[in-house]
């Protein structure tokens, strides 16, 4: 049987180059960053080059990455060091309705401790509103959180404009690019992002290994509270062999970037029109302009999405009915209720995202099961032929 993974938003697998860069520090060169003999020094030195690699993919200086356990710890610390460090100014924050739960649960904490959060919404294509954003702003806003890159429809947001807004109100900037790094291009000095998560494992590195862009200047608390680590701003000792397999999956992201995107792209179109043109009743949520190159979200009406996966999966084929971090949870996406999908269709939704290993001959693979698939489940669905869905 063939498998077919088409989940890259969810993770991707480390690649063979980033592999063996990491193996020597888990054996040989495994050394504490923070000791003063040789072998120490070797990885700090690695943990030097692995910060410049990320930042480079970036656009940043060195100095302004700071390593975490990955792009939620990122999120928490972005905005608890904000609230913290802001908390004389205001209590206020803007986000989105359509963030990813390490956002909107950590807002949601600060709401039970007095803070106030305005949520923007979206509109049918997945775009939040510039002047929603202007207009929200209050003397008390200390901080505007906006995804670069939706995790569940791939809509990339105006960022530089949102920034400039940010900027001038005085207000400081954070953006959760977790999905955006090596999909889209990110200038942060051109952005004008004063925050900005990252995670490893999305980019063909491992898991457990993120990191936070603080822009020269910019204060916020301390998350994580001990030693002198990440120059005495992020405590513990480094993930070593993680912290070395970002930076190569970063340097590798950066050489490859073109080809990764039009590679991506060009499957996941050619996807979208198979599907969309073989298999009726059938449409993709969100704009298919200024999206993930590998992203596509399709409602299959009158069906439900997880009979689909599990289907899929006998076939050896791997997809979400959503975001991962939240497959497991029986509510509907919020990211497709802030779209304005009836709950029904929202149920019946897959998200398929290709990476640099899917070929066109896994994406026929898929769409012949999923026709099979697809039109077998109609046949037993009650609601089959409902109309005015």
């Amino acid at each position: 049987m063939r498998n077919v993974y088409l989940d890259y938003s969810a993770t991707t697998p480390v690649k063979e180059e980033v592999l063996n860069e990491m193996i020597p520090y888990f054996t040989e060169k495994f050394g504490n960053p923070s000791s003063l003999y040789d072998k120490g020094l070797e990885s700090k030195d690695a943990i030097t080059e692995a910060r410049e690699r990320v930042a480079s993919l970036i656009n940043a200086s060195a100095g302004e990455v700071f390593f975490t356990a990955g792009g939620t710890e990122s999120d928490n610390w972005a905005v608890f060091g904000s609230a913290e460090a802001l908390k004389s100014k205001g209590n206020h924050i803007i986000t989105t309705k359509i963030e990813h739960h390490a956002m909107l649960h950590s807002c949601e904490f600060l709401e039970k401790q007095g803070y106030e959060i305005t949520y923007l919404s979206i509109d049918k294509d997945g775009y939040i509103s510039l002047d929603e954003l202007e207009k929200a702003i209050t003397d008390k806003t200390v901080l505007i959180s906006i995804m670069m890159v939706n995790n569940e429809i791939g809509t990339v947001q105006p960022i530089k404009e949102a920034c400039a807004i940010a900027k001038k109100h005085g207000v400081l900037f954070h953006t959760d690019a977790v999905q955006a790094l090596g999909n889209v291009e990110i200038d942060v000095k051109d952005l004008g992002i004063d925050l900005m998560s990252m995670s490893s494992h999305k980019i063909y590195g491992p898991k457990g290994t993120g990191a936070l862009y603080i822009r020269k200047g910019v204060r916020i608390a301390n998350y994580l509270h001990g030693g002198a680590q990440e120059n005495r701003k992020r405590a513990g000792t480094e993930n070593l062999p993680g912290i070395i397999g970002f930076g190569k999956a970063a340097e590798l992201s950066k050489a490859n970037f073109e080809n990764h995107v039009k590679h991506c792209s060009e499957l996941r179109n050619y996807l979208k029109d198979r599907i969309i043109n073989e298999i009726p009743d059938t449409y993709v949520n969100g704009t298919m302009e200024h999206r993930h190159p590998g992203n596509l979200n399709i409602t299959f009406k009158y069906i439900e999405g997880e009979s689909i996966l599990l289907l899929l999966n006998q076939f050896g084929i791997s997809v979400s009915t959503g975001s991962a971090c939240s497959s497991t949870s029986l509510n509907p996406s919020h990211v497709l209720t802030a779209l304005g999908v009836p709950v029904e269709m929202i149920h019946g939704t897959i998200r398929f995202t290709v990476g640099d290993f899917t070929t066109k001959e896994d994406i026929d693979y898929v769409v012949e099961n999923l026709k099979t698939i697809v039109s077998r489940l109609r046949e037993l669905s009650p609601v089959n032929s409902m109309k005015g869905w």
